[in-house]
C-alpha cells in the first residue's frame, strides 16, 4: 500500500485527535484530603543498642513527653538505626518487639530474690541487698 505524504499526516492527525478525545474524562480525580502530620514530629529521638542478643544492633527510640521535672517520657516507637554499622536499619523479631517488652505488665523493674518455696514466688529487694546476697 502506497501512502502519500498528505495521507500520512492525515493518519497521524486522526490518531492524535482520537487519543486526545479518548483521554478526556478519564483522568483520575485529584485528592482533596489533607496530609496528616508525621507522628514522629514532636518526639525525642534516642540512640541505643539492643541487648536482646550478642549482636548489638543499633536502635532509634522515640519518646513523647513534655520534659517536666516529675514526668517520665513514654517510648512509643522503636526502629532500627540506619547509620549503625551492624544492622544498617534492620531489626530481628526480638528487636522489633521491644516496645511490647518495655510496656509489659510482667516486666521486672527492680531486683528480686527467689524465696525457698517456688509457690511463694519472689521478693522485691533493693539493689545493694541483691548484690550482697550470695544467691
Amino acid at each position: 500500500m502506497q501512502v502519500s505524504r498528505r495521507q500520512f499526516f492525515k493518519i497521524c492527525a486522526g490518531g492524535m485527535a482520537g487519543t486526545t478525545a479518548a483521554a478526556l474524562g478519564f483522568a483520575p480525580a485529584t485528592a482533596l484530603a489533607e496530609t496528616r502530620q508525621y507522628k514522629l514530629l514532636r518526639t525525642r529521638e534516642t540512640r541505643n543498642t539492643c541487648t536482646y542478643c550478642s549482636v548489638g544492633c543499633g536502635l532509634l527510640m522515640y519518646s513523647l513527653g513534655d520534659g517536666a521535672k516529675n514526668a517520665k517520657a513514654s517510648i512509643f516507637h522503636i526502629e532500627g538505626d540506619p547509620d549503625h554499622p551492624v544492622n544498617r536499619g534492620a531489626l530481628c523479631p526480638k528487636g522489633a518487639g521491644l516496645v511490647d517488652f518495655i510496656h509489659s505488665e510482667s516486666r521486672l523493674k527492680f531486683p528480686n530474690i527467689a524465696r525457698q518455696a517456688p509457690i511463694n514466688g519472689s521478693k522485691s529487694v533493693g539493689t545493694k541487698r541483691s548484690i550482697a546476697s550470695p544467691s
